[in-house]
């Protein structure tokens, strides 16, 4: 669980820091968050299948943020907020391995941690907007 979180908030980093300065190299910076953070020894191998299904599936995910996220558009949320949902909409869309509650609970202590006294909210609600949408039956996982 801890080595998980470590990850999510790993891939939290390298993908703010790539919004920022797109023209990083995301190994690079994956490589010097480990160094400079330590943790988890597998957390680096999660954090990096997590950047790269986000970057994989940038426009898709983009796309379905944008959907689910009522009068927000995506370049107008804070940077840190658009993140963690590029995240949890990659490990909702591509990990199926990940329950969905896991993914939503992950995502807002993340945004508690990092984000503002509303981030929580925010990303719970769009995240559970994106999830219905894509479940077959109210409630499913």
């Amino acid at each position: 669980m801890k080595e998980r979180r470590e990850a999510r908030e790993l891939a939290l980093q390298v993908l703010y820091a790539l919004d920022l300065c797109p023209e990083s190299d995301t190994g690079d910076l994956l490589a010097y968050l480990v160094e400079e953070r330590g943790g988890p020894e597998g957390a680096a191998g999660y954090a990096r299948r997590l950047v790269e299904a986000v970057l994989g599936h940038r426009d898709e995910i983009d796309a379905l943020l944008s959907r689910h996220s009522a009068n927000w558009e995506l370049k107008r949320m804070a940077a840190v907020d658009r993140n963690i949902l590029r995240a949890a909409a990659a490990e909702l869309l591509f990990f199926a391995d990940v329950p969905f509650r896991v993914v939503i609970d992950e995502a807002v202590e993340i945004a508690k941690r990092y984000g503002t006294d509303d981030s929580g909210k925010f990303v719970n609600g769009v995240i559970d907007a994106v999830h219905r949408a894509r479940s077959p039956e109210p409630g499913t996982t």
